[in-house]
């Protein structure tokens, strides 16, 4: 019997699935865990096709216990992402013509194949 996962464990699983998922469309990666004072972006990406900066906020879950995907990104949460992805903006020579938050949900229960979720553009 497999010992279960640490919540720490759980989201750092979740986001590599998530960057496989992301680099498997065809996307960069920017950067992974960007923190400033006010808080922290999971992933950020680069869409060719869309000539978008990407910033993907990563949710992991072991079941539905705590609500879904949509129930897990507030409005609040999507606000804290906006000012966040400002901050790193402002810090970026580069400029992209779209800018979108992304969000991909991750389910990885014990014993069964992980099920990914991506949401496009929720903020």
């Amino acid at each position: 019997m497999t010992k279960p996962l640490t919540r720490a464990q759980l989201g750092a699983l979740g986001e590599q699935l998530a960057v496989d998922h992301l680099t498997a469309l065809g996307w960069s990666v920017l950067a992974r865990n960007w923190r400033c004072r006010w808080g922290e972006l999971d992933v950020i990406a680069f869409e060719p096709a869309a000539s978008a900066v990407v910033f993907v906020e990563v949710k992991t879950r072991s079941g539905d216990g705590f609500g879904g995907l949509a129930q897990a990104v507030t409005p609040t949460k999507v606000r804290r992402l906006r000012r966040l992805a400002g901050l790193w903006l402002a810090d970026q020579s580069r400029h992209w013509s779209q800018i979108r938050i992304d969000v991909v949900g991750v389910k990885a229960a014990p014993g069964t194949e992980p099920e990914l979720t991506h949401l496009r553009g929720v903020g």
